[in-house]
């Protein structure tokens, strides 16, 4: 017996360029959220002071200042760290949500969030890193928005670099200031140049997010930009082996890498590196200048760009706010 032909599988469609918000003007009103780990009162302080300094008119959420009643590595309950973002961003006299600082959290929360409501209201700036990359997958996928990988206010290289903190301010009021991307220490790992639409963050969260509702099942066309902190070298070889068995990275067109902070030397860090993601083909760039790093850029998620591991930049062809 003849088994029949099962009919093509269409291939994905490249990542295409995501909606960009408007850029900040002084005296913007910008709500401080909490969507994981608790936050430090002095520090949560210090941070909203630097954003008055810029002209900003900041207003904490309800909850940010809020621990979980059993659990004391939540900011309050998935239920209240929920609203608090959706009601934040939905909001029309807000313009911008920025996260307050990782840990863990915002993938209990993701699901609980008013999708449709936050599409509605329509774009605005998310600004956050680490833990938030769950966030932002969701607002690329469940919204089609582009968002901030960038320091929170009351993290401590915002709080203590004063190149973090430009990086930022630049990014939200002068963004075509800020459109070639990249520290001097960035270098190739493997060598190239490639076009793509930016997209990633911390590197697990991006596995933890693999098969779950919504997630991003192709990356095709994407220019993938990653980080980690406290992952030994032996997990985030497992890390990007489950990323490289799933096909997730099939069809990305170039890897930027940001920092591994307390993730082992870095000697060691570059091996799992070098052979889990040296051998794709594609342009991998290293120590870009993003992540939990002292100095840590702001870099846009969802805007095409250029990544060239000879020049080690990333240069996007529209700034990354409207």
């Amino acid at each position: 017996m003849t088994r029949p032909l099962e009919p093509p599988t269409r291939a994905p469609r490249p990542l295409e360029p995501l909606t960009r918000a408007p850029r900040l003007r002084p005296g913007a009103r910008v709500a401080v959220v909490a969507p994981s780990g608790p936050v430090p009162g002095e520090r949560l302080a210090a941070g909203l002071a630097i954003l008055r300094g810029w002209g900003l008119e900041p207003v904490v959420a309800p909850h940010v200042l809020a621990t979980h009643p059993t659990l004391g590595h939540l900011a309050g309950t998935d239920e209240a760290r929920a609203r608090d973002l959706t009601e934040a961003w939905c909001d029309p006299a807000v313009s911008a949500v920025l996260c307050a600082r990782g840990g863990y959290g915002a993938q209990r929360m993701v699901d609980l969030l008013d999708w449709p409501a936050i599409r509605a209201a329509g774009p605005k700036v998310l600004v956050g890193y680490s833990d938030i990359t769950a966030l932002h997958e969701a607002f690329a996928l469940r919204a089609g928005l582009a968002t901030l990988h960038g320091p929170m206010v009351a993290a401590g290289t915002f709080l203590e670099d004063a190149r973090t903190q430009e990086s930022l301010r630049a990014t939200l009021f002068e963004p075509e200031s800020v459109r070639t991307l990249g520290l001097e220490t960035a270098r190739a790992l493997a060598p190239g140049r490639a076009r793509g639409v930016t997209f990633g963050g911390c590197v697990s969260l991006l596995a933890a997010d693999l098969a779950t509702p919504g997630a991003r099942t192709s990356a095709r066309g994407g220019l993938l930009l990653v980080e980690d902190v406290g992952e030994e070298p032996y997990r985030l070889d497992r890390v990007l082996t489950q990323l490289l068995r799933s096909g997730l990275l099939d069809g990305v067109t170039g890897i930027g890498l940001g920092s591994w902070e307390e993730c082992g030397p870095y000697e060691e860090v570059r091996a799992v590196l070098a052979d889990r993601l040296g051998g794709l083909g594609i342009p991998v760039v290293e120590e870009l200048g993003f992540g939990h790093c002292r100095t840590a850029l702001t870099v846009p998620l969802g805007v095409p760009g250029l990544l060239d591991a000879e020049t080690g930049t990333l240069t996007l062809d529209v700034p990354a706010l409207a």
